[in-house]
């Protein structure tokens, strides 16, 4: 009879702790998968899951994904996701550099004659920067998306435990993230190879974890033991074995091997409770990322489609507010701050930083102002990441910034290179290398020699120095060698071939004027020797040495280097050239040049005008103002037209018809250009010597590698000639 008793108390036990489990709800983990654009999917889902009240109980993410669940984990709402997706322009974004007006006019002239992919020059040999996007701007936006103005969030210390995958790509090694500063973990998961730098965390150089896990099952079930994984896949399909032929196809195909393998291993780990979900994303690549809106609808009409499983793991609506509370924050205004303090300069100037920043102390944290503050600081070309954070020091907060210099730096190899063809010319090319040397001293010297070789040649050193630290006031030197080739044309024959060689020695001390442009007052000294390579001895032969005062204006607001949008461009020069012999007379150069861009839609307007000329004196033919070229009177052959002074004029219409794919800056338009201009007292005799018109159409735009056109042109003149270039001027 005991033993009766015994086994139907056992049994009784038994049957309440069924009872008492079956009435626990189950513990839920979220696994969403990396795919780069793809993965705004995952808005969709956490919108539904939090419609049928399904709580979650910790989620991991991969690249994409670790961006949305560490965003989740903080506290921010899918629709807030919804919205931040939506407004922010990604082209941009994936472009480190401030806006190009709002780079200081010295880096300007950089990018203007040299090609962006810098090398550095180290003591091991060249060094080339870790990816075509530093990731600048994307690490602001993530500090923005999660409040980091508030304070940067502890992963440990979030709503859900939280784990971020990403890779060691120095030994292959997978590196979760379950601590530390979550921006810094989702900016690592995300760093696809090759596009984005890899993000430097405790020694290790990081890039996406997508490579070595890119649904971390397994790792959310060693997170949280959950009873029931719902895993969300928005990788990438790999391609048709037809498609793949480029090296791009080839490589990205690659990478879409590895991610898959993985996955597939992932999916193997799944079981019969789990729910794994495939939104379809069919047409929207890893790189769409404007079309953050559909990728998110359509993750939504993937859960909803598996919604009578998810309704099984929902709960209550007093239970489900009950969890809901965990993400719950009390409104609390930003900080204010106490001070502020640059952290890990070892070359650069603290002066560089402090300048551009406007946070005044005392007042709550700018975080808006502070980002474009901190883009600026980066587009001073030093830096190759420019971060902050905020302290909490004894009861007040310091505002920490956090530079770190380019590894690659301070030594420089830059390039440049030109391949032009015309129809009444022929071709030419120009290659041009540099050695760029910064912070040669501690009030940032900088020493740039280059030479130049092809069509032109030439070797030539300078010398920028700012006169303090900060200070608006600099000096520079140049001395530089040219020798260019001069065609003398009679009407359109081309008569005599000349080579023009000049040595020239420029000072100067000048003043800043902001991110507007400089002024400079000078010296200069210059020697000319023209000499005949082939045809009719039409120029006089002799060599002319000149010297004197020259000054120059230089303003530039336009909004990009080579075919602007929008803004402004103003320069203007003006020399005085003085000789030792009495037969060369002096004469005064003269010269200044406007432009502007309107934006109307797709449609660009632009103008140029120009004047050069001698208000005192007489231009000589080696230095004589001409018309030809490109927008320059382009059915004229370049230097066509030559003489006294010029009067230039045109007004040109583009369309834009594409634009440079995430990371790369500009687009490319179809546009046409109407023509005027005017040389007074011609070098040689022609018939050119009333108003001349040109009517050019063409297409091109802003690439890597410089501008690209391809143009015809046609005058009432009856000149005509073709272009194509591409590289840098």
């Amino acid at each position: 009879m005991r033993r009766l008793l015994t086994g139907l108390a056992c049994c009784v036990v038994a049957w309440l702790a069924c009872s008492a489990a079956a009435a626990q709800p189950p513990r839920i983990g979220l696994v969403l998968g990396g795919g780069g654009a793809r993965g705004a999917a995952h808005i969709g889902v956490l919108e539904v899951l939090e419609r049928l009240r399904v709580p979650v109980h910790c989620v991991a993410g991969t690249s994409m994904g670790a961006l949305v669940a560490g965003a989740w984990a903080a506290g921010v709402s899918p629709e807030r996701m919804r919205g931040e997706l939506a407004v922010v322009d990604w082209n941009d974004l994936f472009q480190d550099d401030p806006g190009y007006r709002e780079l200081n006019l010295r880096h300007k002239h950089i990018q203007q004659r040299f090609l962006p992919n810098e090398l550095g020059i180290t003591a091991s040999g060249l060094a080339a920067p870790p990816g075509v996007v530093a990731g600048q701007k994307v690490k602001l936006f993530f500090n923005q998306l999660v409040r980091a103005d508030l304070g940067e969030p502890d992963i440990a210390r979030l709503a859900l435990p939280l784990a971020i995958v990403a890779t060691d790509i120095g030994n292959g090694d997978r590196v979760v993230f379950r601590s530390g500063s979550l921006t810094q973990a989702m900016r690592a998961s995300m760093a696809v190879p090759g596009l984005l730098a890899p993000a430097d965390v405790d020694g290790r150089r990081l890039v996406d974890g997508g490579l070595v896990d890119n649904l971390p099952v397994d790792e959310v079930r060693r997170l949280c033991q959950p009873d029931v994984v719902i895993a969300v896949n928005v990788g990438t399909p790999l391609l048709p074995a037809e498609q793949v032929g480029s090296l791009l196809s080839i490589s990205a195909q690659m990478i879409g091997i590895l991610t898959e393998q993985n996955v597939s291993r992932s999916i193997a780990l799944l079981g019969g409770r789990d729910i794994y979900l495939r939104p379809e994303l069919q047409g929207i690549s890893a790189a769409d990322f404007e079309r953050s809106a559909e990728a998110a609808e359509r993750g939504r009409q993937a859960a909803d489609a598996a919604a009578v499983q998810l309704q099984a793991l929902s709960l209550p609506p007093a239970q489900y507010a009950l969890w809901r509370q965990r993400f719950e924050k009390t409104s609390t205004p930003p900080p204010t701050v106490d001070g502020i303090d640059i952290v890990g300069l070892r070359r650069v100037h603290p002066s560089t930083i402090e300048r551009h920043l406007r946070q005044p102390l005392g007042q709550p944290l700018d975080a808006t102002r502070l980002g474009r503050d901190l883009v600026r600081i980066y587009g001073e070309g030093d830096f190759e990441g420019v971060d902050y954070r905020l302290v909490d020091q004894g009861g007040g907060h310091r505002l920490q910034v956090l530079p770190v210099e380019k590894r690659w730096g301070p030594d420089y190899l830059r390039t440049a290179l030109a391949l032009s063809t015309t129809s009444s010319q022929g071709a030419s090319y120009s290659l041009r290398v540099a050695w760029h040397r910064t912070w040669a001293n501690a009030w940032g010297g900088q020493a740039l020699a280059t030479a130049e070789l092809g069509s032109t040649n030439g070797l030539a050193f300078e010398w920028h120095q700012p006169l303090a630290t900060p200070s608006r006031w600099f000096a520079d030197a140049r001395a530089g060698y040219r020798r260019q080739r001069m065609d003398v044309f009679v009407d359109d024959d081309r008569v005599a071939e000349y080579v023009i060689e000049r040595v020239a020695l420029h000072g100067a001390l000048g003043l800043e004027l902001g991110y507007l442009g400089h002024l400079r007052l000078g010296l200069h000294q210059s020697r000319w020797q023209p000499s005949l390579s082939t045809g009719l001895p039409v120029l006089d032969k002799r060599h002319a040495s000149y010297a004197g005062a020259w000054a120059s204006l230089d303003l530039d607001r336009t909004s990009h280097r080579f075919f602007p949008r929008d803004g402004w461009a103003l320069r203007a020069t003006l020399a005085d050239n003085r000789s030792a012999h009495p037969e060369l007379p002096r004469y005064l150069r003269g010269q200044i040049e406007g432009r502007m861009a309107w934006p109307f839609g797709a449609w660009v307007l632009a103008s140029r005008l120009a004047w050069a000329g001698s208000p005192q004196g007489r231009l000589p033919a080696f230095d004589s103002a001409s018309l030809g070229g490109f927008l320059n009177l382009s059915a004229y052959s370049d230097g066509q037209v030559a003489g006294d002074s010029l009067r230039y004029g045109h007004l040109r219409a583009e369309r834009v018809i594409g634009t440079l794919p995430m990371g790369l800056r500009g687009d490319l338009r179809l546009g046409s250009a109407f023509e005027l201009g005017r040389i007074g007292s011609p070098i040689v005799p022609t018939r050119y010597t009333g108003t001349l018109q040109s009517l050019t159409l063409y297409v091109g735009g802003e690439t890597p590698l410089g501008p690209v056109y391809l143009g015809v042109s046609h005058s009432l003149g009856r000149a005509a000639n073709a272009y194509l270039f591409i590289g840098t001027p």
